[in-house]
């Protein structure tokens, strides 16, 4: 599904997943990169380059490019731990509230399995002895 914002309208275009050409907020923010990078931390609250870079399948240098502009634009910030630069939301944001709503609610008309190929992913790994899902039928 796609939005297109003309005259001051908005037109809905229910076509091809996510992923493909015809993106939720692609034409809000004039790249597909920006809007993964947005979904990605809306859902995952931080992220780092190389890890936005192989959920995407997109080039680092292309991830890095856009989260550099959205940074300058104050939109994102980013800190240091260790040698990883992470980036977050900017909670200093003055639209911050406003851009979460709307990013939440372009996820609501993700296809289903786009989000569960790339916003259900394990973030950490699993708790040392923790039995697996269905261990017991075995």
């Amino acid at each position: 599904m796609t939005f297109t914002i003309k005259y001051g309208i908005i037109t809905i275009n229910y076509g091809k997943s996510f992923i493909g050409r015809n993106a939720v907020l692609e034409s809000l923010f004039g790249n597909l990169t920006v809007e993964k990078i947005l979904f990605c931390l809306q859902v995952y609250r931080q992220g780092y380059p190389k890890g936005i870079s192989r959920l995407f399948d997109i080039s680092v240098n292309g991830i890095q490019q856009q989260l550099r502009r959205l940074e300058e634009g104050g939109v994102i910030v980013s800190f240091l731990q260790g040698r990883t630069r992470i980036y977050q939301f900017n909670p200093r944001y003055p639209f911050l509230k406003e851009l979460k709503t709307l990013i939440d609610k372009a996820f609501e008309f993700l296809p289903e399995n786009d989000i569960k190929k790339y916003y259900r992913q394990r973030t950490r790994p699993r708790r040392a002895g923790k039995p697996h899902l269905f261990s017991h039928m075995s």
